[in-house]
């Protein structure tokens, strides 16, 4: 018995010699080899002045996937921030200044541009459905690290996260695949090589990877990207006001029977809430320290949904386009009104005066 033991063994470690690498790693061999060509190293520099004034350059490094060949880049908002040269150095160590397209905060996205010497690779998108336990292969930058490969599962799926915009990111892929600092705006492939997301975030305690990191759903980064590379910004809906979040102590002072609202503080001119006749508060109520308007709209509700704060009006807005109906609940001298707002794309126009 013992005897045949050692044979299987040695059986065993035959075959693996036999027949090489297991289909397994062929599959991670084989999409590494397809895509690491069309993932690159993001150099930001942004220039800072230090406690004597004197400017100082500091350096981020990101990661960054090719989706054309004539230099288009997606990588995240937060690899780019405000910095005054960008870099991208190819797979070849070819090392080439970028253009920022464009950048979209709320979804941690951004768009570079490059002028490739020759034609260059680039990754797919899956569009279709994903599913929790699917391989998932992470190619980026990690600590300056080009080049890396890691490899996972899809955790889950629909996941909402907050972006450092504080903008709400919604359907974003959870994995274990190794993500580290340098990842962020590296892709997230399938099996088939096929761009599925751009890694953005991870939790994690020690600052580097515990096997929670966040990919942007790859539906969302040809959204996100089309509308960079066309227009240079993204065009989102806006109801044209800024409010105050009030809670149930202040509703009850001020007799409206809900839990929560947001009063209406200022208006923008030639907005969707300006033409719908909505009112801003033009007094305050002194309670201690804090000043609080009082005799405004209170909205209570867009649609079915409940609202109390303005991070509740953007989420809801973020699921909205431009050209949207929306039924807007709110109370005017204790009385529930609504009325029905088209919605306007988002647009830089001064405020109008609140006695207006």
């Amino acid at each position: 018995m013992r005897i045949f033991k050692k044979l299987s063994f040695w059986v065993s470690i035959a075959g693996v010699m036999a027949f090489g690498n297991s289909t397994d790693e062929k599959n991670n061999i084989e999409v590494y080899q397809k895509c690491h060509s069309a993932v690159v190293n993001i150099t930001a520099t942004t220039l800072r002045r230090d406690f004597f004034f004197d400017i100082i350059p500091q350096r981020g490094v990101g990661s960054g996937a090719i989706i054309r060949s004539d230099g288009y880049i997606v990588t995240n908002d937060h690899v780019i921030g405000d910095a005054q040269n960008v870099e991208v150095t190819l797979h070849d160590k070819t090392t080439l200044p970028a253009k920022v397209v464009g950048t979209d905060p709320s979804t941690d996205l951004a768009v570079l541009k490059i002028n490739p010497p020759t034609r260059m690779s680039v990754l797919d998108y899956n569009l279709g459905s994903l599913n929790v336990g699917q391989k998932v292969l992470a190619i980026g930058n990690p600590f300056g690290l080009g080049g890396s490969l890691s490899v996972g599962i899809i955790s889950s799926l629909g996941r909402d996260i907050r972006t450092p915009s504080e903008g709400l990111l919604k359907d974003v892929i959870q994995t274990d695949a190794a993500i580290n600092p340098g990842n962020s705006g590296g892709p997230l492939l399938d099996s088939a090589g096929k761009l599925i997301g751009i890694n953005a975030q991870i939790v994690s305690k020690s600052g580097g990877n515990e096997g929670i990191g966040f990919a942007i759903n790859g539906k969302t980064v040809k959204k996100i990207v089309d509308q960079l590379i066309q227009f240079g910004r993204v065009t989102r809906p806006e109801l044209g006001l800024y409010g105050v979040g009030l809670d149930q102590r202040v509703l009850a002072y001020l007799k409206i029977p809900k839990e929560a609202g947001v009063m209406v503080t200022q208006i923008m001119k030639g907005e969707a809430a300006n033409r719908s006749g909505l009112k801003a508060a033009t007094k305050e109520l002194i309670v201690g320290f804090y000043r609080i308007p009082i005799d405004g709209d209170v909205i209570v509700q867009l649609d079915d949904v409940a609202v109390g704060s303005l991070r509740d009006i953007r989420d809801f807005l973020s699921e909205k386009k431009v050209g949207d109906s929306v039924r807007v609940q709110f109370y005017r001298n204790r009385k529930l009104e609504t009325v029905t707002i088209v919605l306007r794309e988002a647009s830089e126009k001064r405020i109008l005066d609140q006695s207006a």
